[in-house]
C-alpha cells in the first residue's frame, strides 16, 4: 500500500479529514474571520472540579463564560483529568488531532498491508483508530505542559472600568452579532467580546473606543475611534 492510499483509506482517512478541519479553523482564525467566544472551542480549561469566573475578559487567553453548558463542562473536565488543561479547548482538540493521525498512518502503513480479508481489515482498522487516540491521551498531555505559559490567566478586572477605554480591534470586522478586541489595563492585555452597529469601519488592527457594556449579552459596545 502506497502513503496516499493509507491517508485517504480506512482508519487513517477519518483523522485525515478531521486534521482538515483543523487546519481550515485555524486558517480562518489567523485571518480574524472565527470568534472565537461564540463556539465551543472558545472553553478554557482550567483546574479539575473547579469553578473560575473571568467574567468576559482573560488575559492572554480567551473569555469563559458562566453559563457554558453542562455537557461541553464535562468535557472539559475529562480532558483536565488526563493532563490536557491550562489552554484553550481549541489547542487540545488540535494537538489530539494532529498525534492521532501521525499514530494511526504510521500503524496502519506498518500493520494494515499484512492483514488478509476485508473484515480483518475492517476490525484491525478499528483497533487501530480507538488506539491511536487512546495512545495521543498522553502524548498531547506532553505537549500541552510548554505552552500553559502562553495562557496564564489574572483576575478579571470590572467590566464596567473598561468603559470610555480604547481598544485594538482583533478579527476582520465587527458587526452586531461578532467581534474581538484586545484593552490594556493596570499594565495587562484583556481579550474581549465586542459588537458594534453596522455599516461601520472597524476593521482588523482598527483603534476604537469602548462606549457600553451590555451585561446580558455579555459584551461591549464598541465605535470606530473619532
Amino acid at each position: 500500500m502506497t502513503l496516499l492510499e493509507i491517508l485517504t483509506g480506512y482508519p487513517t482517512a477519518i483523522y485525515t479529514v478531521l486534521l482538515g478541519i483543523v487546519l481550515v479553523y485555524w486558517l480562518l482564525a489567523i485571518l480574524g474571520l472565527v470568534d472565537f467566544e461564540s463556539t465551543d472551542f472558545g472553553l478554557d480549561l482550567g483546574d479539575a472540579g473547579g469553578e473560575v469566573d473571568l467574567g468576559d475578559v482573560s488575559h492572554g487567553s480567551h473569555t469563559l463564560d458562566g453559563e457554558a453548558d453542562g455537557e461541553l463542562t464535562s468535557l472539559a473536565g475529562r480532558l483536565v483529568a488526563f493532563g490536557l488543561g491550562g489552554v484553550p479547548i481549541s489547542v487540545v482538540v488540535s494537538l489530539l488531532v494532529l498525534v492521532s493521525w501521525f499514530i494511526c498512518a504510521f500503524a496502519s502503513l506498518r500493520i494494515m498491508p499484512l492483514v488478509p480479508g476485508e473484515t480483518l481489515r475492517l476490525a484491525a482498522g478499528t483497533g487501530i483508530l480507538v488506539a491511536a487516540f487512546a495512545l495521543a491521551l498522553p502524548l498531547a498531555a506532553i505537549c500541552v505542559r510548554p505552552l500553559r505559559g502562553l495562557f496564564v490567566k489574572t483576575n478579571a478586572i470590572s467590566n464596567a472600568s473598561l468603559v470610555g477605554r480604547e481598544c485594538r480591534i482583533e478579527t476582520g470586522s465587527v458587526d452586531e452579532k461578532f467581534g474581538h478586541a484586545v484593552v490594556w489595563g493596570g499594565g495587562e492585555e484583556f481579550h474581549i467580546r465586542v459588537v458594534a452597529d453596522t455599516p461601520n469601519t472597524l476593521k482588523r488592527h482598527d483603534t476604537a473606543l469602548i462606549v457600553d457594556y451590555d451585561e446580558a449579552a455579555r459584551v461591549y459596545r464598541v465605535a470606530a475611534k473619532l
